[in-house]
């Protein structure tokens, strides 16, 4: 299997940072803002789902606490935006570690581990919606403030080159696994995990920074949503719909691969705006073709669309020679 140089990420990053200066319609520029969060949301998720084989059904809770955080430093305490996203990505990555350290020590792992995901993600959105720190049911409005110091702009395209930015970085971060000594052991996890430990490898320490550095970048997510919307309420900052979303676009597009998360996003999020636009939008319908295009990549690309690319690639010239 080839592995993408660092080369070719530059290529596709420059690639979509160009596409933001092609004169897009607002509608498409806040279209790829909301792929891009959602593809490092997934890359996030892909980490620990995809390399590290642990799967989780609760990315909300590190999405939510980076939103949060972006919200509640700002509106409550006066922190510069850019200080808020710092912050919100560390609290992310301490959350992280801590779901970790209680699931890890206590053997947890499979379904179990992804149900206890899911329950601190849904305890997460409970004490926010009823809490007054947080805003409760009725959430956060965050101040319009232009400029590069707020992390606002009248351009949307600024802040789209941000979260390309944030992508950039993911990419980066997954690339680095797949050529790291880390990033061999948390494959040797998701292949066999009393094989790898039998080797030396150690296994908690190893979970503990894969979960740390997924609930980063999952956070980072978060803060990006937050500060593009100017709002953000429990139902949103700690739906299940972004753990739902982060774990579609990673396995469609290919889980434990570098492109699989960003591809999976833009196929995904893409398809279902077109499905919007052709049905008229009907409501649901998106959420149908997401289900859709789900069974039809198990059925008949289980290792996602960036394997079958590869595959079909490969086949191509082989076939040319035989002609």
């Amino acid at each position: 299997m080839t592995k993408p140089r660092l080369s070719t990420l530059a290529i596709i990053v420059a690639a979509l940072a160009a596409i933001a200066f092609i004169g897009l319609s607002g509608a498409l520029l806040n279209l790829m803002i909301f792929m891009m969060i959602i593809a490092l949301a997934a890359q996030g998720w892909n980490i620990l789902g995809g390399y590290a084989g642990l799967s989780s059904f609760g990315h909300a809770a590190f999405f939510g606490v980076g939103a949060y955080a972006m919200a509640v430093l700002q509106t409550r305490f006066g922190v510069n935006a850019w200080i808020a996203l710092v912050i919100g990505i560390a609290l992310g990555a301490l959350v992280g570690a801590f779901i970790g350290f209680l699931s890890f020590r206590s053997g947890l792992k499979g379904s179990y581990f992804a149900l206890i995901t899911l329950a601190f993600a849904e305890v997460a959105r409970i004490l926010a919606n009823s809490t007054d720190f947080t805003g409760g049911a009725a959430g956060i409005l965050l101040k319009l403030q232009t400029g590069l110091p707020y992390l606002q702009f009248a351009d949307r395209r600024y802040f789209l080159l941000i979260t390309i930015g944030f992508v950039a970085i993911g990419l980066v971060v997954s690339w680095w696994l797949e050529h790291s000594r880390f990033g061999a052991y948390l494959v040797a996890l998701r292949e066999n995990e009393q094989a790898a430990q039998a080797l030396g490898v150690d296994v908690f320490a190893v979970k503990m920074k894969a979960i740390a550095i997924s609930g980063a970048l999952t956070a980072a997510a978060g803060c990006l949503y937050a500060q593009k919307n100017l709002f953000i309420d429990a139902n949103v900052a700690f739906g299940s719909w972004i753990s739902i979303e982060a774990l579609f676009a990673a396995i469609v597009g290919g889980a434990g691969t570098v492109l699989g998360p960003l591809i999976g996003a833009i196929v995904l999020l893409g398809l279902g705006e077109l499905t919007k636009s052709v049905s008229g939008g009907i409501p649901g319908m998106d959420l149908l073709v997401f289900g859709v295009i789900l069974v039809l990549s198990v059925a008949f690309s289980p290792n996602g669309l960036v394997m079958l690319m590869k595959s079909l690639g490969l086949r191509a010239p082989s076939k040319a020679k035989e002609a």
